[in-house]
């Protein structure tokens, strides 16, 4: 706690987890018109205990400016074996009362050794930056969050507690839904078509046909 590193925050980050080490080094020694960028696993923006707390000093200081969710396992910047999702946390020492949150998680093409990592695609990379510099928000895509609501989420970065990609998925099921309605309703009128034809043949093969169209039913 002497080091002036973390005296100031009045914690320390935990020993099995030296995320927030890096990130208070890295603060230290950041030039008063400097930007640090630092990838971090998506655990950093929620675990509790200290690391909570250090996340309120963070806000507190309004250093942090952006957060940026990758694709996961993406394999674009960091040598980190991990199928885990990454976050991208953008500090500056110019203080900022709004935090830029940018939910870049789904914009990867898959590793076809490794299907469990992704890259960030040319498009992706792209968009984050025109994003970022524009400091815009799109619709569940990217959004700035007021320090007061974070206050209220008690300091959660958690890019889902900002950004709602729920009406995206409820779209997708309500297609799927409606694809395989349009489906059955064609499977069903190909019975009843095969029906009358069996009819009109009048053979025991064809009534046991029937029997069997009837019984799938």
């Amino acid at each position: 706690m002497n080091d002036p590193c973390f005296y100031k925050v009045g914690v320390l980050p935990p020993k099995s987890k030296s995320d927030y080490a890096y990130v208070l080094r890295g603060l230290q020694h950041l030039s008063e018109d400097g930007t640090m960028a630092v990838m971090l696993p998506t655990g950093a923006l929620f675990r509790s205990a200290t690391e909570g707390e250090i996340r309120k000093y963070l806000l507190e200081k309004q250093n942090i400016h952006a957060v940026i969710s990758l694709p996961q396992g993406a394999r674009n910047f960091t040598a980190i074996y991990t199928v885990i999702y990454t976050v991208l946390l953008i500090f500056k020492q110019k203080k900022s009362d709004q935090i830029l949150f940018i939910d870049a998680s789904r914009d990867g093409v898959k590793n076809a050794t490794r299907l469990k990592q992704n890259f960030l695609t040319e498009e992706g990379f792209t968009k984050i930056l025109h994003t970022y510099r524009n400091r815009e928000g799109v619709d569940r895509y990217s959004r700035l969050v007021s320090l007061d609501e974070i206050r209220e989420n008690d300091y959660n970065w958690n890019i889902p507690c900002y950004i709602d990609t729920f009406s995206e998925k409820k779209s997708d099921v309500e297609a799927t839904m409606s694809s395989l309605s349009a489906k059955q309703r064609v499977i069903e009128t190909s019975k009843k078509e095969m029906i009358e034809l069996l009819n009109k043949l009048d053979t025991p093969e064809a009534r046991q046909a029937i029997k069997a169209v009837s019984i799938s039913e």
